[in-house]
């Protein structure tokens, strides 16, 4: 039900950029959980209808609903984008806009990106421009007609826009592009600003210190320029090394050869990182070393107490751990202030299933298939622990909560014939001769039925 780095990973930070995180701390969570950049820009398009106040469709007002045609374009374009499939994906939202005109930015601000990312300038800057008549200067559409500007030499223009985009940055390189924009304007106190505000935002981007040393050397600061080049080229070589030593902690846990890799993995442990130690503790976990992931969460937990992607990555291992009782407390901790987080409210739902304690899960299970109705795994645990919860209202006589409960399970799974026999039992019991009848003939209509 639930892995480290899996599409709960990608969840996560959904709902923290929809809470109003910073980016710079979402972009070095997303880096620790191993999602790649272009999977972190995706996280944006995906929430577009959301980020530029945009109209939902109908396919997002009932979810639940079978995809259309030009929702299934849409899915196909954002997971071509994140497979860096850029001509598939813009084929895919073309395709999307001519089966439904009124998806609106959310085919057309991926397809401007997706047009970006080939480098077709001209047909980026066509839909970029058509997007702010519609919906005016929205930093996300700043941030990439900025970019555009950079690309092709536009300095001035380029600082306009990412200026404006800066005040609410969608991306933390925003302080970096603009920086470099003013540099190449030779614009160098605006330049040090902004570049020392991309230091803050990516304290471990050896780019950010490369320009900075360039600002200092052309202010005549030689100490300062020197000091910066090389802690841009130290921090170079430790990504460099960093890459090698999780490709070889990773291939010797591939191998099953534990001692080995954590010989070289440990390398990697940073007791003042919780970043690293997510990175590390997320191998580990993905490899099945329980044991080690578990010191890097709690190392990590405690020096982030505030994350909550720290604290579920803590229970999620007490979880495999079946440690139980340990992963409750980290879950409660972290839903009140994050209390509409999907991933913290399915794996406290699934804990408090372990620990037998039905009415509860099922509070918390509700409210993770409301906030994501297609995760299959929290809709099937949703499903048993309604029947377990019918259950025990029968057996208390308190049957129309049971009906509540199994009504709630048959439109969980509508194909499965249970909650209808179950159903007419308590019709039955309650002298509702017509519902029970009709709940039989469901019942014995679905055990017919060839998915059955």
């Amino acid at each position: 039900m639930f892995q480290l780095g899996s599409c709960d990973a990608v969840y996560l930070l959904w709902s923290l950029l929809l809470n109003d995180t910073p980016p710079g701390q979402i972009y070095n969570l997303a880096a620790s959980m191993g999602v790649p950049r272009i999977d972190f820009r995706v996280l944006l398009l995906v929430l577009v209808p959301v980020l530029l106040g945009g109209p939902k469709s109908a396919a997002q007002n009932e979810p639940s609903q079978p995809a259309t045609t030009a929702e299934a374009h849409l899915g196909k374009g954002y997971e071509a984008l994140k497979q860096d499939q850029y001509q598939v994906a813009a084929t895919e939202f073309q395709a999307a806009l001519a089966a439904d005109p009124s998806l609106g930015e959310r085919a057309r601000f991926p397809l401007a990106v997706a047009f970006f990312e080939m480098h077709k300038a001209a047909d980026a800057r066509r839909e970029l421009e058509s997007l702010r008549q519609d919906l005016g200067d929205h930093p996300n559409i700043l941030y990439y007609l900025g970019r555009l500007d950079f690309e092709t030499n536009d300095f001035p223009s380029a600082i306009q826009n990412l200026s404006k985009a800066a005040a609410k940055p969608p991306f933390p390189d925003t302080a970096y592009y603009l920086g470099f924009a003013y540099l190449k304007q030779h614009d160098l106190p605006n330049a040090e600003k902004w570049l020392k505000a991309a230091q803050e935002l990516m304290p471990h981007d050896s780019r950010v210190e490369f320009q900075l040393a360039k600002v200092y050397r052309e202010q005549g600061r030689t100490e300062e320029a020197n000091k910066a080049l090389a802690h841009s080229e130290e921090q170079r070589h430790r990504d460099e090394n960093d890459v090698r030593l999780k490709q070889e902690c990773a291939q010797k846990l591939d191998q099953g050869l534990r001692d080995e890799a954590r010989a070289i993995c440990e390398q990697l442990y940073d007791p003042n990182n919780a970043d690293r130690l997510t990175s590390l503790g997320t191998m580990y976990g993905q490899h099945g070393d329980l044991d080690s992931a578990l010191k890097c969460f709690q190392r990590a937990a405690e020096l982030a107490p505030q994350s909550p992607q720290m604290q579920y990555n803590l229970a999620l291992t007490y979880y495999q751990r079946n440690d139980f009782e340990k992963a409750r407390a980290p879950l409660e901790q972290a839903l009140k202030r994050w209390s509409d987080l999907f991933p913290l409210n399915a794996l406290y739902g699934a804990v408090l299933v372990k620990l037998g304690e039905d009415a509860a899960a099922y509070q918390a299970l509700q409210r993770a298939h409301k906030l994501n109705p297609q995760d299959s795994g929290t809709s099937d645990l949703l499903y048993m622990t309604a029947l377990q919860r019918a259950r025990h209202s029968q057996e208390s006589k308190e049957y129309s909560q049971s009906l509540n409960y199994l009504q709630e399970a048959a439109k969980l799974r509508p194909q499965e014939a249970e909650p209808h026999e179950r159903m007419a039992e308590i019709y039955s019991r309650m002298a509702r001769p017509a519902q029970a009848n009709a709940e039989q003939a469901e019942a014995k209509r679905l055990s017919k039925s060839p998915q059955n």
